[in-house]
């Protein structure tokens, strides 16, 4: 049966919003997301201790102290996306070299991520950490070249591997039926009930459930104008 009838046509609109909402949180990306610890936030809390970096390594020129953490994982976008694991703070990572004049010392959180979110035939290797020390001038990218080699990027500059992992892909899209990522407890950015994307429970987005309101009231309407034409 076609969609030629007064009320089907918005039958049929519904079925496609219903699809359409369904594709459109169907697609995650499996890419190396960049992040700042701070400094001031308690560091046994993982949750806390990490932002979404607001630059690119490339550009990120920290300082001499900082700790900067880097998660392999499938995420949609920042909101989503898991953090670094591990409590290791710069005292820690950077125990064993000290300061010298001229240059500066970065601590470096690298999580390559689980199972769930490894690329098909590839086993993550186990998070570590590394203490770089660079020039006073230099950036994240230069830290990560110095005790992560090797780095491989893309023809935009996007950073597709630390220390070789993964050897393959960057930024590939991963279809919705994937396996959830695997984290331990505290470790994945939370989400926002706010922002469209999902209400935090797994359940569906308040933009779809608006769309699925809007959508019955019409077919409501043309319900009840049908009926009227007849009489």
């Amino acid at each position: 049966m076609t969609c030629r009838r007064l009320v089907l046509p918005v039958l049929c609109l519904l079925l496609a919003v219903l699809g359409t909402a369904g594709q459109a949180q169907a697609v995650g990306y499996r890419y190396w997301s960049f992040w700042d610890r701070n400094s001031a936030a308690d560091t046994a809390d993982t949750a806390d201790a990490w932002v979404y970096a607001t630059q690119g390594p490339s550009t990120a020129r920290p300082s001499d102290g900082d700790v900067q953490g880097f998660r392999f994982s499938v995420s949609e976008d920042s909101n989503d996306s898991a953090k670094p694991r591990g409590s290791a703070d710069f005292a820690t990572i950077c125990a064993k070299t000290p300061a010298r004049e001229g240059s500066k010392r970065v601590g470096l959180v690298l999580d390559f991520g689980t199972a769930a979110d490894a690329p098909s035939g590839s086993t993550p290797p186990r998070p570590r950490t590394a203490c770089a020390r660079i020039d006073d001038d230099a950036t994240t990218a230069d830290a990560l070249a110095a005790v992560a080699k090797p780095l491989r990027y893309d023809t935009n500059a996007l950073l597709c591997a630390i220390a070789g992992y993964p050897t393959t892909g960057c930024g590939e899209p991963v279809a919705a039926d994937r396996p959830k990522t695997s984290t331990s407890p505290g470790t994945e950015a939370k989400s926002n009930p706010s922002d469209g994307k999902g209400n935090g429970d797994g359940g569906p987005s308040v933009g779809l459930l608006a769309g699925i309101a809007a959508v019955a009231a019409l077919a409501t309407a043309a319900t009840w104008q049908a009926r009227r034409r007849r009489n």
